[in-house]
């Protein structure tokens, strides 16, 4: 580099990452755990009972997507799905 394109200040522009609800983490997952032959529903529960985010894989970006979600928040959204379901809701 030049003195003079070190005396320049460089612009850095970072895109914002697409807003994911729990639904849509949850869906991508649960799609990649089953896609690499683990019981989903035993990998999320072991995840979200002891925080160890190593219950889920990597594959497809599924553990950094879940580490973005509060375990609280997890457990909100299944919960909210499971009283629907069984129309414990109206």
């Amino acid at each position: 580099m030049t003195e003079a394109e070190l005396g320049n200040t460089q612009f850095f522009e970072v895109k914002p990452e697409p807003e994911r609800t729990v639904k849509t983490v949850l869906e991508t997952v649960y799609e990649a755990l089953t896609e690499k032959g683990y019981n989903p529903v035993n990998q999320i529960v072991g995840y979200v009972m002891s925080g160890d985010p190593t219950y889920i894989t990597s594959y497809k970006g599924a553990r950094s997507l879940i580490m973005k979600v509060e375990r609280d928040e997890l457990v909100e959204e299944l919960l909210r799905n499971y009283i629907a379901a069984n129309g414990w809701d109206s």
